[in-house]
């Protein structure tokens, strides 16, 4: 079998010996590395966004699925939608091999089932208007790699993020965007340098579709909800400096109309 890339030995020996520094430093050497690996790829993430966005104007649905670190990555970034754009929460959805109760906990061989992952899907009651997104560092993960061929079988485009070429995901996949970062500093330990790749796509991804959506004026988050004394100060200064206004009329604005947005809009 050939040996994958997010599993080859680590450019580093001996760790249990290095001093803290060193330690410290090589982690921080080979994660500049990442930046430098996504960068060829961009073209692939960017021909996904219109595809995505037009899936989200006619109703679909944008749906994160994977396993372990993969799948905690792509349940943090749908969950940061709502509070930092103002979407449903039902517009950009993350599952994960395990159910909710994997997100703290792993469960024992959650991910090596090929047919669970398709069942998560139709419990959402999946359709071809949505648009799925596998995420896996190996490109291996049968929960994964099974959703996506099921995906494919009924009509449902897709991408996938993994770190590894010419992956059994990748041949499932619409999309597939490899994102090829090499060994980790603790050998196959990929919630490190992958999962940071991983995060950095998911980044892009749901950012570049929201603002195609409309959903930031200027460089400002004018739908973010209004959850907590932060951003309700920061809402506040939107309006000072888009209104050229006081700060106490952009309070009242703000409190009476609920979003900066909407304040914005009857102003």
């Amino acid at each position: 079998m050939e040996k994958k890339i997010t599993e080859s030995e680590s450019k580093y020996d001996e760790l249990e010996k290095m001093s803290v520094d060193t330690i410290l430093e090589s982690i921080n050497k080979e994660d500049k590395i990442v930046p430098y690996a996504i960068e060829p790829v961009i073209p692939k993430i960017a021909a996904i966004i219109p595809i995505i966005v037009k899936k989200l104007q006619d109703g679909g649905r944008l749906i994160y699925l994977g396993a372990g670190t993969s799948g905690r990555l792509g349940i943090v970034d749908a969950s940061e939608c709502p509070p930092t754009f103002g979407v449903s929460h039902d517009l950009v959805i993350g599952i994960m091999a395990g159910g909710d109760q994997a997100i703290r906990k792993a469960v024992e061989f959650a991910e090596d089932d090929e047919l669970q992952g398709w069942k998560d899907l139709e419990d959402l009651h999946v359709s071809e208007a949505d648009f799925v997104i596998g995420i896996a560092a190996s490109g291996t993960t049968p929960y994964v790699v099974g959703a996506l061929q099921k995906c494919r079988e009924n009509g449902i485009q897709t991408a996938c993020i993994t770190c590894n070429e010419g992956s059994p995901l990748a041949k499932q996949t619409d999309h597939p965007i490899e994102v090829i970062v090499g060994p980790e500093f603790v050998t196959g330990s990929t919630r490190m340098k992958a999962g940071t790749a991983q995060k950095l796509v998911l980044n892009m991804i749901s950012t570049a579709t929201m603002v195609r959506l409309g959903r930031v004026k200027g460089n400002r988050m004018v739908d973010m909800q209004l959850s907590n004394h932060k951003l309700v100060k920061r809402g506040i200064q939107m309006l000072v400096e888009e209104l050229n206004i006081s700060y106490e009329e952009a309070r009242e604005l703000l409190k009476k109309y609920g979003s900066v947005r909407s304040a914005i809009r009857h102003y």
